[in-house]
C-alpha cells in the first residue's frame, strides 16, 4: 500500500506523520481517524489511573524516583498519590 502513496504531494500533517511512524503507519492512523480532530496529552499516563495503581502498590522511599521518571510525574506528586 505505502508504494501507492505519492509522498511529494502529501498534505504536510500527513507527511509529518509519515516521516516520525512510516507511511504504512500513516495510513492506518488516517483509515481510523480521518476527519477526526486528536488531541494527544502532555503526560502519557492518566492520573487517576496512576494513583490508583499506586495505592495498590508498597512504594518504598527508595522508588520514588525510578517512579517518577518511568511514568513523569513529579517524585512529590509521585509520594502523595502513594498513600
Amino acid at each position: 500500500m505505502a508504494e501507492k502513496v505519492d509522498y511529494d504531494i502529501l498534505n504536510e500533517s500527513y507527511k509529518g506523520i509519515a516521516e516520525v511512524i512510516g507511511v504504512e503507519a500513516m495510513l492506518k492512523i488516517r483509515d481510523n481517524y480521518c476527519g477526526m480532530q486528536l488531541q494527544l496529552p502532555m503526560r502519557l499516563y492518566d492520573a487517576n489511573k496512576l494513583r490508583k495503581k499506586l495505592q495498590t502498590m508498597d512504594v518504598q522511599s527508595n522508588q520514588v524516583m525510578m517512579l517518577s521518571r518511568k511514568y513523569g510525574y513529579s517524585p512529590r506528586w509521585i509520594k502523595e498519590a502513594s498513600k
